[in-house]
Parts: structure tokens; C-alpha cells; sequence
């Protein structure tokens, strides 16, 4: 669902002032202000990139890769 421009902006800032926080050692609680966008405000703070949706593990990973695929990875990794 697409939000209105005003609340992306909004939620961007909670974002950014969610990141400062964490780097100025401050707790990890949402203040009064960002309540609206907490969220965006505790992503901010977690260092999670913004707009990036968490990508899950599946917990069958080891089944779905075939070890051709698993032999073949680039070194390195």
C-alpha cells in the first residue's frame, strides 16, 4: 500500500533520527514524537536499510540447494 508523500517523509526522518540514536548510545526506545512512525524509527535504530524488507531463510535451505550448486560458489564465500 502506498503512503502519502507526507508520511514518507515523515517516516524517512523517524528513520534517520532512529540511526542517530543508536550512535549517540541511546536507549532503544521510540520517543513520544515517533510514536506514529515507530517503526521506521526502531528500523533506523536495528541499522536495518530503509524500504529493504527482511528476507527469510527457509528452514528447508540445505534441501532446495543441490550440491552442484553448493560446489560451484565463488571463492571467497
Amino acid at each position: 500500500m502506498a503512503m502519502p508523500k507526507k508520511d514518507q517523509e515523515r517516516a524517512t526522518y523517524a528513520w534517520m533520527y532512529g540511526a542517530q540514536a543508536r550512535k549517540d548510545g541511546k536507549e532503544r526506545e521510540v520517543p513520544t514524537y515517533w510514536q506514529e512512525h515507530a517503526d521506521a524509527w526502531l528500523q533506523g535504530f536495528d541499522g536495518v536499510r530503509r524500504g529493504a524488507a527482511p528476507n527469510p531463510v527457509s528452514d528447508e535451505l540445505e534441501a532446495e540447494l543441490d550440491e552442484g550448486a553448493v560446489n560451484h560458489l565463488p571463492s571467497g564465500t
